[in-house]
């Protein structure tokens, strides 16, 4: 097989595995709304944010996994995960107890998504035979 005919499938991994860390730090915030709005308002983001952060974790994640709407998902993840840095956790140290590190690899994650777009493995490209979004071309000149 020529290599960019495997490369094709190259994100069909990193959208699984984030997908389902995505879905697994979003349900808890259901399970405790009302703890969850208390910590956002006390790091300063409006407490009303934690139900709509919530949501897009769970289908976001969900939209990640089968590949849909892939490259928008990606950057909406990419923003979250640089606000939680940036708000949350910026005086925390990179590894152990509130570290950055995992919020910085499912914003690597999500910026090599939205460039690279869902891969062959998807409902984008399988069922619909596009990309709802698809990336932008640009001409050489």
């Amino acid at each position: 097989m020529q290599i960019e005919k495997i490369s094709a499938f190259s994100p069909l991994p990193i959208r699984i595995m984030a997908g389902v860390a995505f879905i697994l730090h979003g349900m808890p915030k259901f399970n405790d709304l009302l703890g969850t709005q208390g910590f956002f308002a006390s790091v300063g983001i409006p407490a009303d944010l934690a139900l709509l952060i919530g949501l897009l974790e769970v289908i976001g994640g969900i939209l990640l996994i089968v590949g849909l709407v892939t490259r928008v998902v990606a950057i909406l993840f990419a923003v979250e995960m640089m606000c939680a840095i940036l708000i949350v956790k910026a005086g925390n140290s990179f590894m152990g107890q509130g570290g950055f590190e995992v919020d910085l690899l499912l914003m690597s994650i999500s910026i090599s998504l939205a460039i690279s777009g869902p891969g062959r493995l998807s409902i984008e490209k399988e069922i619909i035979k596009r990309e709802i979004f698809p990336k932008i071309s640009y001409k050489k000149r």
